[in-house]
């Protein structure tokens, strides 16, 4: 499978634009561009920092991590699969949000907070019922507050798909996705290649053991009907690849007739067009976890979807700088700027 080749792409429209980021010359591979920040991003401090739990419509619940306080502007964020609002990219950027004038909301799917959730049901990226509910909290508290948010890998694809539904019924003044797998049958046979396959490996490992997790806790807690639920997956420890699992265990617990059904309704490429909401792609051509298939044409952008791509980065790395001691994390500078720029033409 190919690559994106970003110097092939027509730039003559303002959707379509070449990225400035250039990678650090000490980490010039796009499997260190992605591995480096996720094992040495460690941020133990932010300011006026709380979580909250909210309840969420079907009994279950969902925990918030909120950055800063006051009236300014509000992003939520959203981490990607097996993340969670402790990862680095996402307390890397509240830090920064936070100096620039921006307070945040770190949305943790079901079951990545730190407790597993109360139902059978996870979190998958066609999911867009808890960031729809997050955003109506939000909005109904603060109706004058400017919101905005930002969404990472499965995170910015649950984001651009929940755009694409709402439409004109959203009211952000920006959206930022990175990383986003487009089309997810494309990123799942890409994950089946290569050094790619350990990048798989592990997060079928975490998924197995997130799932283990929540039977047990469906167990300890009585909740006997949904640990059945649980246990009619069956066994999780042969699953060797994406398309296996996905079939196995996201379409069975929400409802879809099998992972191609899943695939085919949860992939935001098909949504980009519907996008109201000035919103920011953030690609890099060199993403272990996908090809140049999963990059819609110019005709499928709507006119609010800027497409920005990158000749290099890897997944949600984007790191840049001279010297290795002091990384330059660049998504932290591109998308306060985006932001920002937005807010002051609103």
């Amino acid at each position: 499978m190919r690559r994106i080749n970003a110097n092939s792409l027509n730039t003559k429209s303002k959707m379509l634009i070449h990225s400035e980021f250039t990678a650090a010359w000490w980490l010039k591979n796009h499997h260190l561009q992605t591995i480096y920040p996720a094992l040495s991003r460690k941020i133990s401090f932010l300011p006026h920092y709380q979580r909250e739990r909210l309840t969420t419509p079907d009994d279950d619940f969902i925990e918030v991590d909120f950055c800063g306080i006051g009236t300014q502007p509000l992003i939520i964020l959203l981490h990607g699969l097996t993340g969670s609002s402790q990862s680095g990219y996402i307390k890397g950027l509240q830090q920064i949000l936070f100096s620039q004038g921006f307070r945040s909301a770190a949305l943790n799917f079901r079951g990545c907070s730190g407790r597993p959730n109360n139902k059978a049901r996870s979190y998958h990226s066609g999911d867009t019922e808890d960031i729809n509910f997050l955003y109506k909290t939000l909005r109904a508290r603060e109706p004058n507050t400017p919101l905005g948010a930002v969404g990472f890998s499965l995170g910015g694809n649950v984001l651009l798909k929940w755009l694409g539904e709402q439409g004109k019924a959203v009211d952000l003044f920006a959206a930022v996705a990175v990383s986003v797998p487009l089309v997810l049958s494309v990123c799942a046979t890409k994950l089946d290649s290569g050094f790619s396959k350990l990048y798989r490996k592990n997060l079928l490992k975490e998924l197995e053991d997130y799932m283990q997790a929540k039977l047990i806790h469906l167990e300890n807690i009585g909740s006997v009907e949904e640990a059945i639920k649980i246990k009619n997956l069956g066994d999780l420890s042969s699953i060797q690849s994406f398309w296996q699992y996905d079939d196995q265990v996201v379409a069975k617990l929400h409802g879809f007739n099998d992972v191609f059904d899943y695939y085919q309704r949860s992939s935001s490429r098909q949504f980009l067009k519907s996008i109201t909401v000035p919103t920011l792609l953030i690609q890099a051509a060199d993403d272990p976890f996908m090809t140049a298939a999963v990059l819609p044409d110019q005709d499928e952008l709507s006119p609010s979807v800027t497409m920005e791509i990158a000749s290099g980065g890897g997944h949600v790395g984007f790191v840049a700088g001279k010297n290795p001691f002091k990384p330059d994390f660049w998504l932290e500078q591109r998308i306060p700027q985006y932001l920002k720029q937005q807010i002051n033409i609103g």
